[in-house]
């Protein structure tokens, strides 16, 4: 399998996931979306209560006293990192608490815009949680030198552009998994074909990125990503 070049374009890209959003009232897809949206607002609830109460208290003990002068600076700079971290983290537990009903998301809205037998196969609930652990792993073993970056005096001003980039290429991972898994396209394989559109992958995944920090919005962007990574699969993809 291989991706069309023409889905290295961001407008068209990022185009589906609108469509993605416009699809999620559709009948056929209702009873796939109702859970994953419920685990959102448990998670995203908690890391609202999490930010609320603790992200303060734990900027103030990452900026050391000598650099306290320069305080009004990086705090909003230490806080965007931390704010992307908290997101992304509870993004990542609520997909893998998701992705079964994930694949079944992606399934139908195969199904519904294709007439291809294959469109409509799934995988087993087993295979699923092992690929979704195995990109947790891959994401999580790159994540924490980022994490480290973070804490570090005069280069965390970097940090906030490298976990924003970082989130982007992650999430375009997540989303654009659940076709490929879809079509038995395994882990290794599928970062090859995500990194052969790799911009029109990074500008999805950063749109997501966004809605997923916007409280509300992030209830339902998760599966409206799937929806919108798996017509954008469908538009790309050249057996």
């Amino acid at each position: 399998m291989q991706f069309d070049k023409k889905g290295n374009n961001p407008v068209l890209a990022v185009s589906f996931l609108f469509k993605g959003l416009k699809l999620l009232s559709s009948p056929e897809l209702r009873k796939f979306v109702i859970i994953p949206m419920l685990i959102n607002v448990v998670l995203y609830s908690a890391a609202l209560t999490l930010g609320y109460f603790y992200i303060a208290d734990l900027i103030d003990q990452f900026i050391p006293n000598w650099l306290h002068w320069l305080s009004w600076i990086l705090w909003p700079l230490i806080f965007i990192s931390f704010f992307i971290v908290i997101f992304f983290t509870f993004t990542v537990m609520a997909n893998l608490l998701a992705a079964p009903f994930y694949g079944k998301l992606s399934a139908k809205t195969m199904a519904m815009v294709s007439d291809k037998a294959f469109a409509t196969a799934e995988q087993p609930l087993i295979k699923v949680l092992f690929a979704e652990s195995k990109r947790m792993v891959y994401l999580l073993t790159r994540a924490l030198p980022l994490l480290l970056l973070s804490i570090m005096p005069g280069i965390n001003v970097l940090a906030p552009f490298l976990w924003a980039l970082f989130g982007a290429w992650g999430m375009a991972l997540e989303y654009l998994a659940y076709p490929l898994e879809n079509q038995g396209v395994l882990f290794a394989e599928q970062k090859e074909l995500v990194k052969s559109v790799k911009l029109g992958a990074l500008s999805f995944g950063g749109l997501a990125v966004l809605g997923l920090t916007i409280p509300v919005l992030n209830v339902i962007i998760a599966p409206a990503a799937v929806i919108g990574a798996t017509l954008y699969f469908n538009e790309i993809k050249r057996d």
